[in-house]
């Protein structure tokens, strides 16, 4: 049994029984980690990809049982209360199983890792990454910047959640022979800045919503290498 909570007068959160009923509904719309493969930029699936997942044509890979992502999951909570010590300044909830659908993207929907409230009344995202660097390249991917599949994704949040801002905390690991090395950063985005990214991120998402209804495959769009 679902239970649902009037968020505003267009924002509505679902607190789903359990996971898998949770993966069913999400299947319905287009989520966060989905926005950066609408856009082109994500370097592991197409947006033809996705579409295809969207229409019934192909089954969405079931990756929860690797590491990385079992590691991810696991380490989620954990990471949360950290971040509400080092923010004490900050209101943060959360709900397992939560889906939130705005009826203004109706395409669209957001399952949160934590939403905020700051001292002045503000509404905020919290996004949790774990990742492991394994290369230079990912290295640098993570320099002073959100990769660009997970800045698609914090804009999809903004944008569903009509948020002030967003929070990335992000725990990047690192294995020097045999010596674990943690580094934690944070990235803070201010809907102000990025309105203009939103707006296209709007138009893009609609465009592709509108082929998955109609049937109709939109053009290919390759990641750059």
């Amino acid at each position: 049994m679902r239970k649902t909570r009037r968020i505003n007068d267009h924002i509505t959160m679902f607190t789903l029984e359990s996971r898998e009923e949770w993966l069913k509904a999400r299947g319905q719309h287009i989520g966060g980690s989905e926005a950066a493969s609408v856009l082109g930029l994500n370097p592991y699936q197409t947006n033809t990809d996705l579409w295809r997942i969207k229409t019934g044509q192909r089954e969405a890979e079931d990756i929860s049982s690797k590491p990385f992502v079992k590691y991810g999951h696991d380490a989620e909570p954990l990471l949360r209360e950290l971040f509400k010590l080092d923010y004490p300044e900050l209101e943060v909830g959360y709900v397992e199983n939560n889906l939130f659908v705005n009826s203004r993207y109706p395409w669209a929907h957001a399952s949160l890792d934590g939403w905020l409230r700051d001292r002045e009344g503000r509404t905020g995202i919290l996004e949790i990454k774990t990742t492991e660097i394994l290369q230079s390249m990912q290295r640098e991917k993570w320099n002073k910047h959100i990769p660009d599949n997970y800045y698609c994704q914090l804009l999809h949040y903004l944008l569903i959640m009509e948020a002030d801002f967003a929070v990335l905390k992000a725990q990047l690991k690192y294995d020097f022979y045999g010596n674990i090395v943690l580094q934690t950063r944070h990235y803070w985005v201010e809907r102000s800045d990025v309105s203009e990214d939103l707006q296209i991120l709007e138009g893009r998402e609609r465009e592709f919503w509108e082929h998955t209804q109609k049937g109709t495959q939109p053009a290919l769009i390759l990641p750059e290498i």
